[in-house]
C-alpha cells in the first residue's frame, strides 16, 4: 500500500476535486443524508404491529432481524476500507466514506428503535433469533469481517475488490435491495407501518449512494488491472450462490420465487455494470460514474 507521510497535506498542495464521483456522492450525502432516525413518528406502527396477524408478524420480525444484524455488521466492519483509502492518499474518497460510516450508524439506530418502540422486544430475544438464522448470517459474521479486516495487513487490489464485493455488491446491492422490495410487498399495499416504511425509503436512498461508490471503486480497480476481472466475477458468483443455496429446501411459493428473481436481477445488474470496466480506461470509469450519478 502506498502510504502518504503524515506531514503531507493534500489540501495544502491542491484543491479538492469536486468533479470526481466520490466527491459528488459526498456533496449529495450532505444534502440527503441528514435525516434523524429519532424524528420519525412510530406511534401508528405500534398499533399496526399489535393488529397484525401472527404469521405476518413473524415474517416481518425475521426480515427486521436480518436488517438489524446486517446494519450493525457493516457499521462495525467499514473502518478498514476507510483506512485503506486514506493511506493511499485518496482524500476525496475518504471524505465520502466518512458520510458512509455515519449513515450506517444511523441505520443501525433506526432498526433498533423499531425493536424497542414498535415490537417492544427485549434484546436477548432478538439476539436469539439472529443467532439461529442459518441463511446469510455467516456472510456477516465470517466473510464480511474477514474480507474487511484483512485490509489492515494486506490491502492488495485483490483484497480491496473482495472487500467491496461482499459489502457493496452482495450485502447492500443484493440482500438489502431485496429486503426493501420485501418490505414494500408486505406493507405498502395495506398502508401499514408508515414510520418503518419512511425509514426504509431514507435508508434505501442512502445505500443507493453506497452501491454507486462500490461500483465505481471496483470498476476503478478493474480498469487499472484487467486481471482483476476473473477475481470479481468468481467472488460475486460464489457469494451469491452460497446465499441462494442457504434457502429452504422446500419448493418456493410464487411470492418467494418473485423475490428470488428480483434478487438475481439486482445481482446481474451490478455484475454487468462492473464487467464494462474491462473495456474502459480509468478516465472512462470516472466519466461514466459521473453521468450515472447525475441521472440518479
Amino acid at each position: 500500500m502506498t502510504t502518504i507521510p503524515r506531514h503531507t497535506y493534500t489540501t495544502l498542495q491542491r484543491s479538492l476535486r469536486h468533479d470526481i464521483p466520490p466527491m459528488r456522492l459526498y456533496h449529495k450525502a450532505k444534502k440527503l443524508g441528514t435525516w434523524d432516525p429519532r424524528a420519525i413518528d412510530l406511534m401508528k406502527d405500534r398499533q399496526d404491529w399489535l393488529n397484525m396477524p401472527q404469521k405476518k408478524r413473524e415474517a416481518l420480525r425475521n426480515l427486521l432481524v436480518g436488517f438489524q444484524a446486517g446494519e450493525e455488521a457493516v457499521t462495525l466492519d467499514l473502518l478498514p476500507l476507510l483506512m485503506t483509502v486514506a493511506r493511499e492518499g485518496r482524500l476525496e474518497e475518504e471524505m465520502y466514506l466518512t458520510t458512509f460510516l455515519w449513515e450506517e450508524a444511523k441505520h443501525t439506530e433506526f432498526f433498533r428503535r423499531i425493536f424497542d418502540e414498535v415490537l417492544e422486544e427485549p434484546g436477548a430475544l432478538v439476539e436469539q433469533k439472529a443467532s439461529s438464522d442459518t441463511g446469510g448470517r455467516n456472510l456477516f459474521t465470517e466473510d464480511l469481517t474477514h474480507d474487511m479486516h484483512i485490509l489492515l495487513t494486506d490491502p492488495s487490489p485483490v483484497n480491496q475488490v473482495r472487500a467491496s464485493i461482499i459489502y457493496n455488491m452482495i450485502i447492500e446491492g443484493v440482500f438489502a435491495e431485496t429486503g426493501y422490495y420485501s418490505f414494500s410487498r408486505m406493507l405498502s399495499q395495506e398502508k401499514i407501518m408508515p414510520g418503518l416504511m419512511e425509514g426504509i425509503q431514507l435508508i434505501k436512498r442512502d445505500e443507493s449512494r453506497h452501491i454507486a461508490y462500490g461500483v465505481f471503486f471496483i470498476s476503478r480497480h478493474v480498469a487499472q488491472d484487467k486481471s482483476l476481472w476473473p477475481v470479481v466475477e468468481a467472488r460475486m458468483h460464489e457469494l451469491y450462490d452460497r446465499a441462494r443455496n442457504n434457502r429452504s429446501d422446500q419448493p418456493p411459493t410464487p411470492e418467494q420465487e418473485e423475490i428470488r428473481n428480483f434478487a438475481y436481477q439486482q445481482f446481474q445488474k451490478r455484475l454487468n455494470r462492473i464487467a464494462k470496466a474491462r473495456e474502459q480506461t480509468l478516465e472512462d470509469v470516472y466519466q461514466i460514474a459521473n453521468i450515472e450519478e447525475e441521472a440518479n
